[in-house]
């Protein structure tokens, strides 16, 4: 498409900006990651709580980021937000940690997984279908399938951003709808109220839970440094399915009234996917044996629970309803991810092209650039590890995010707040506490994954240099 130095243009209204919002948290942790929360802390009341807790503090960093919103209610996102609270150097290693493992590794995960479960009903395209071997490197029909709709979305997103949030909102409605049939399928043909008592009989004894030598299931009590550990291992999965909600930050500038709208969305959004992952899971442990849900074959808990719903065509309906969850959720990733790399050109701190908008006033390269390193990500073809390396990087700029909000109150105090963040102090630093903790634990706890993202964060730092000396 012809290059203009055009504007981003507001389009995209409160149902839009919310739907982007609900539609990048909701992918395919949903249906898997309660096995790993049930495997670590042993009890239904604990595997809820999980969830909870979760959707706890995800709301508080919410409803925390409508004030930097709109303070700064233009494209870039958290990107903005530390540049401006910190200066340059953090502003760089967010976008830096953001391009090349948080968005675009989350792109990539969500790609396999959508792959994963096209094999459901097209075992042609599954992994097991080895198209190239070149030493220890094989190309799989999945991850050309991952990096097929990477790319088809990407060119949707390319054509303006009307077209990417048209099937956003289309696609987000589809499977809240679809998960809202599953939780009353589930109530109303699956729940046994023996499973259901069963599961709740020792709801709050924290334990782990693994298979013996024997094939029997082996129960470890949790105390001490294990407890938190455990904690932060359950906790990892759940913060994942509920990531990338600050999506929308990332295109302010093409939301209308973005210093309301934005942070409306991120309220809304927010609060009905937490809902909706606290119903779900409810609705597991009505339906399946706890043991069940800890163990299910390669942690698709979902597809457990669809076939005691649905018998027999209970895969294939979980199967279709996933590849549409993924499906969406990569495309809200994709719209909303370049305007990030597009923010960090205009300051000379990414490549140039990045920096430019097409006809449709979208940022093109940008969008292209994303799909490139994403679509080589999928080749790794490693969903968990993704997932790992994503998720200790994006609690740092979290918390470092949410302390900016003190750091431009002292800083700025006199700059207009259309909105401001509830429960300031108190919550905001609550949730830098929580979330602090976190990552410190998954630094100790998971540091084959953790450490690696670390690195790729500080191997930020000479590459800022070396890109403001060629700036200057």
């Amino acid at each position: 498409m012809e290059e203009t130095k055009q504007e981003f243009k507001p389009r995209l209204g409160l149902l839009d900006a919310t739907m982007i919002v609900a539609g990048s948290m909701i992918g395919s942790g949903i249906f898997i990651v309660s096995s790993e929360i049930a495997r670590s802390v042993g009890g239904a009341g604990y595997l809820v709580g999980m969830w909870v807790l979760t959707g706890v503090i995800t709301v508080i960093a919410a409803v925390s980021y409508g004030e930097l919103s709109a303070m700064f209610p233009r494209a870039g996102g958290m990107y903005v937000y530390l540049r401006e609270a910190y200066g340059p150097l953090i502003g760089f290693l967010y976008g830096w940690t953001f391009f090349t493992i948080i968005h675009t590794g989350t792109i990539a995960a969500v790609g396999v997984a959508f792959a994963k479960f096209t094999a459901y009903l097209l075992p042609a395209v599954g992994e097991e279908n080895i198209l190239f071997t070149a030493g220890d490197f094989q190309l799989k029909a999945s991850q050309l399938v991952a990096i097929g709709v990477i790319v088809l979305l990407t060119w949707i997103n390319s054509r303006g951003v009307k077209e990417g949030a048209f099937l956003q909102t289309f696609l987000t409605i589809v499977k809240i709808l679809s998960l809202a049939g599953l939780i009353v399928c589930g109530f109303i043909w699956g729940a046994d109220s023996a499973v259901w008592n069963a599961n709740w009989q020792n709801a709050w004894s924290l334990h782990s839970l693994s298979i013996g030598n024997t094939d029997g299931i082996v129960t470890t009590a949790l105390t001490g440094l294990a407890f938190f550990g455990a904690m932060a291992v359950a906790m990892k999965g759940a913060l994942f399915s509920s990531d990338s909600w600050h999506s929308i930050t990332s295109i302010a500038g093409e939301v209308k009234n973005p210093q309301r709208n934005i942070g409306l969305s991120l309220l809304l959004g927010t609060l009905i996917v937490t809902v909706i992952y606290v119903l779900t899971n409810l609705m597991y442990l009505a339906v399946i044996p706890l043991p069940e849900i800890a163990f299910a074959k390669s942690d698709r808990v979902g597809v457990v629970a669809a076939e005691y719903i649905f018998g027999a065509s209970g895969t294939t309906v979980i199967a279709i309803m996933i590849m549409i969850s993924t499906f969406g959720c990569n495309n809200g990733l994709i719209l909303s991810g370049a305007r990030v790399f597009y923010t960090m050109a205009t300051d000379q701190l990414f490549f140039k092209k990045a920096g430019v908008l097409n006809k449709a006033s979208v940022p093109a390269n940008s969008l292209w650039m994303q799909c490139t390193w994403a679509s080589l990500l999928c080749l790794t073809g490693k969903y968990n590890d993704l997932l790992a390396l994503v998720i200790f990087g994006v609690l740092i700029f979290y918390v470092l995010t949410i302390l900016g909000i003190y750091i431009l109150r002292k800083s700025r105090p006199d700059m207009p707040r259309p909105y401001k963040a509830f429960g300031y102090p108190v919550l905001p630093a609550l949730y830098i506490l929580v979330a602090s903790a976190l990552a410190i634990l998954l630094l100790i706890f998971e540091s084959q994954y953790t450490l690696p993202g670390l690195i790729v964060i500080l191997l930020g730092i000479p590459v800022y240099y070396m890109a403001m000396r060629k700036a200057a």
